[in-house]
């Protein structure tokens, strides 16, 4: 019999996804396939301890509700402790599952290139890019990809004025004039890295505006302020490498004012539909497009392109998500699961993708 890899999972995390990630990864322990993997799990907590695998699953055992587990550390360890970075020595390949920040862009992946360890998911520049929503959005328009009119905003440390590229500080109305006739109302206010649509705000004046941009600010320094697009909310799963697939599309249906934390994760009204009642023409396009989008940063693995559907019939990329939400409820899963790609298939064959970019490196 085959010896089984030594699979390493790492999730948690300091983003503000870190309870997302434990749930996702939770998923995962329990569908990969025992006969091939020997799954090792790694916590990262909210103060950005790695926690040993026997921590880890102590931790895991607990019984919180879902999207409440939190992962502790003891006060005692230090933030990258020997003994749990002494585990990534012994794996044959990681499953990184930190969502947002410190995980998901670019980060952890350059620790693991350091390490020598093939890793499931995009390398580093595409992962950097893809939580980068200004950066993101920048390379689709290079590319002819259609994006939504948006304004880049940085907010200084302390008391300092936020300004745009090419403009000088100034104060919050007078960026609230500019942006109202750039972009009109209504508009929402993203913090450029981040993720689960937390920090989000739809505005609809330059008071809200102005207020969006200091909450928004909690987050990143840089912000970005685009303008809201009407229209349904679809999304594409891709997967592979030099040559990736695409899925059909998905839907997310939703009776929030926008797609925000609460919709996504806790309301109970929010439907996920795997694959979407579309026609054939728009499907199409979908799937170039998110082929296109994957391609144009350089992704390997998978990724999940969101769209906006407008009214006209055409398709605006919203965003890519390199590491999607991978609960079995999760878009990313549905929509391979719609096709006859099961949860633990899907798992094998992010590890086989991940071991083939391995291999294809080429020897300095």
């Amino acid at each position: 019999m085959p010896k089984r890899q030594r699979l390493g999972l790492i999730f948690g995390g300091r983003s503000v996804e870190h309870e997302v990630s434990v749930v996702s990864a939770q998923h995962v322990i329990a569908a990969a396939d025992p006969a091939r993997f020997e799954v090792v799990p790694i916590g990262v907590t909210k103060d950005g301890t790695w926690l040993s695998p026997e921590e880890t699953q102590s931790q895991l055992a607990r019984p919180d509700p879902p999207f409440k587990k939190t992962l502790v550390s003891s006060g005692e360890a230090a933030a990258f402790n020997p003994q749990a970075v002494s585990h990534l020595q012994r794996l044959d390949v990681v499953f990184p599952l930190i969502h947002g920040t410190h995980g998901e862009d670019g980060t952890l992946q350059g620790l693991l290139e350091i390490a020598g360890l093939p890793y499931v998911g995009c390398g580093v520049a595409a992962s950097a890019l893809g939580m980068d929503k200004a950066l993101m959005k920048a390379v689709f328009a290079a590319e002819g990809l259609p994006v939504a009119e948006h304004v880049v905003l940085y907010v200084p440390p302390g008391n300092a004025p936020p300004f745009t590229v090419g403009s000088p500080p100034t104060d919050l109305l007078a960026i609230a004039r500019d942006v109202e006739a750039r972009l009109g109302f209504p508009a929402f206010v993203k913090p450029a890295n981040g993720g689960s649509s937390l920090g989000v705000s739809k505005v609809r004046g330059r008071e809200e505006l102005v207020a969006a941009i200091t909450e928004a600010s909690r987050f990143d320094r840089k912000l970005l302020v685009e303008r809201a697009i009407e229209g349904r909310e679809v999304e594409c799963a891709v997967l592979g490498n030099d040559f990736p697939e695409a899925t059909p599309l998905g839907e997310i249906r939703h009776q929030r004012d926008f797609y925000d934390y609460e919709a996504k994760y806790l309301d109970p009204n929010t439907q996920v539909i795997a694959p979407a009642d579309l026609p054939q023409d728009v499907v199409e396009r979908g799937q170039a497009l998110a082929l296109r989008a994957f391609r144009a940063l350089g992704c390997s693995g998978m990724s999940r392109v969101d769209f906006f559907l407008t009214l006209d019939g055409s398709l605006i990329i919203d965003e890519i998500n390199t590491i999607p939400g991978f609960t079995p409820a999760s878009m990313f899963p549905r929509l391979w699961q719609a096709i006859g790609v099961s949860y633990s298939e899907l798992i094998t064959r992010l590890v086989d993708l991940a071991m083939a970019r391995e291999e294809e490196k080429p020897v300095a």
